[in-house]
């Protein structure tokens, strides 16, 4: 891997990309065969890793709406990274398709003779239906490719023009993009992954799956960085300083993520619903109460500890392990949430999750790759670019 300087660009890209291509290719292959073996449980691990990296993309995207719209400048160099995250986006929408042939077994209310001895399902049937469950999937990846396409190209041409006419046009963007964001989430959250059990609900499950979004997509950004810098790219641009902050952002949303997650619990239990309660009872039971201890432990109180410190944010050892914890910890939540309707007498792991994890995560960073090797590295047409390298948390 070779990386010029001056322009912020990669002259050579090395083999990451081909690497992440054979992998994803070989991963796609392995999910042919566990969905040959066994249907149900396909659908549950293809559900479970297109939802585990649609919302890391998406974290991408909120990273940048959130940049252009406080006008921060200690995340610019970090920013055309996050700008290639999101821009997965749009072919995604591929790995959704996967999941309609499977309707039946991932979604209790897509059967019709199932609606007909449920008041509930009946009620809820002019929403949670395929056909409307379906045009809504497509608005939500048309809203987010339109957004990513449109913040991309125009920071692409600020690169080229340097005018600040630009850097209004992104913020401009952003303001409507982050209502749109909001709602398209929340939406997203409920058609995917709360409709797993359509007798439950929560006003709150959005921000819920928005906490996580956040929370990987830094990890990612992160873990991106660092794998850069060791190979001394942007080593002198994103500095110590900048995975500091990042560091401060994980900090934060560990604690988010965890307040949401906690006061949806409270509400519920002191509620004490049954409808409500049932959702939280079947992760209680057999080993899905180890699962949601290890959650508990992994995504709240071990981050906790472990970022509370300032040197820990600062050194690179360190971050890389947090890199790889967050990523792992966001994948068994999304798994906590997917699988308990599929697996109700307790968790347990097959080869099939493993295959279409890797299967979709390896053609995922070999777009993201291809893309980021493209352009310039940073977005160096931003004005505040230099403000950027030099900035210092002290």
């Amino acid at each position: 891997m070779k990386f010029d300087a001056s322009t912020y660009r990669l002259t050579d890209s090395g083999k990451a990309g081909l690497v992440t291509l054979v992998i994803g290719i070989l991963g796609l292959i392995g999910s042919g065969l566990g969905w040959l073996n066994d249907a149900p449980r396909f659908y549950h691990a293809w559900l479970t890793a297109f939802v585990f990296w649609v919302t890391i993309a998406l974290g991408g995207m909120f990273f940048t709406l959130l940049h252009h719209l406080t006008g921060a400048t200690w995340s610019v160099v970090i920013r055309r990274i996050a700008e290639c995250l999101m821009l997965q986006l749009p072919w995604l929408f591929l790995a959704f398709l996967p999941l309609l042939p499977g309707m039946h077994d991932l979604y209790h209310w897509s059967h019709e003779e199932a609606i007909a001895h449920d008041a509930i399902l009946q009620a809820k049937a002019g929403f949670l239906n395929v056909s409307f469950f379906t045009i809504r999937s497509v608005i939500y990846f048309a809203v987010w490719s339109i957004l990513a396409v449109v913040l991309y190209r125009t920071s692409l041409a600020q690169d080229a023009s340097h005018k600040e006419e630009h850097t209004r046009k992104l913020r401009k963007v952003s303001a409507v993009g982050m209502l749109l964001f909001a709602v398209t989430v929340t939406f997203a959250a409920w058609d995917w992954l709360m409709s797993l059990d359509p007798h439950w609900f929560s006003t709150i499950f959005g921000v819920y799956v928005f906490a996580g979004c956040f929370f990987s997509s830094l990890a990612f950004l992160a873990g991106v960085s660092l794998w850069l810098r060791k190979r001394q790219v942007l080593s002198d641009v994103i500095t110590v300083e900048h995975y500091h902050d990042l560091g401060k952002f994980m900090f934060g949303f560990t604690i988010f993520w965890s307040y949401i997650a906690f006061a949806q619990y409270l509400i519920i239990w002191y509620g004490n619903v049954p409808e409500e309660t049932a959702w939280y009872l079947a992760r209680w039971e057999g080993s899905w109460k180890t699962a949601s201890l290890i959650l508990f432990f992994g995504h709240f109180v071990i981050p906790f500890l472990v970022l509370l410190f300032r040197n820990v944010k600062r050194h690179m050892l360190t971050m890389r392990i947090i890199v790889i914890w967050f990523l792992v910890i966001h994948w068994v939540d999304i798994y906590w949430l997917v699988f308990p309707t599929h697996l109700e007498q307790g968790a347990n792991l097959s080869w099939v999750e493993l295959t279409t994890t890797i299967g979709l995560g390896g053609m995922f960073l070999w777009l993201f790759w291809q893309r980021l090797s493209a352009q310039a590295l940073v977005p160096k047409g931003d004005s505040n670019l230099q403000v950027s390298i030099q900035y210092d948390n002290h």
